[in-house]
């Protein structure tokens, strides 16, 4: 029976050890998986690639008073203009146009990049009247 014994303890260390490497494995291909999507996804934002090729075509976007980058993102989406509307709102949170997309109508293009876009929307300063202080 000593042996019989012995057998039994020797295989459950097999199992054991076969549903750890097992396990590991799992791990490993969703920890992979994972790094995979984050490196693509952190591309996808330093990229900043057009939607199309030279010429593309003209689209016009209106945008509202008060409206977010996040909106402003699912708008060009919707036409077209950027591919996700979430990389250009992280884009734009990188950006040094960040709080700085004005209200108005534009023309933009799918061949220009998401930093194109931003600098054509960006809202700009008020220029000093030159010669207000001359009387």
């Amino acid at each position: 029976m000593g042996i019989d014994m012995n057998s039994r303890k020797v295989v459950q260390a097999i199992f054991a050890t076969i549903v750890k490497v097992a396990a590991v494995a799992v791990i490993l291909v969703f920890v992979y998986k994972g790094a995979v999507k984050a490196y693509d996804f952190g591309y996808r934002i330093f990229e900043d690639k057009p939607v199309a090729e030279e010429p593309g075509r003209d689209v016009t976007v209106s945008i509202t008073m008060g409206t977010g980058s996040k909106e402003i993102g699912k708008i060009l989406e919707s036409k077209g203009l950027v591919k996700d509307a979430t990389i250009f709102y992280l884009q734009n949170l990188l950006s040094p146009y960040w709080n700085k997309l004005a209200s108005g109508e534009y023309t933009l293009n799918t061949s220009m990049t998401a930093a194109q876009m931003m600098e054509i929307m960006a809202e700009k300063e008020p220029e000093e009247e030159e010669g207000a202080d001359d009387d």
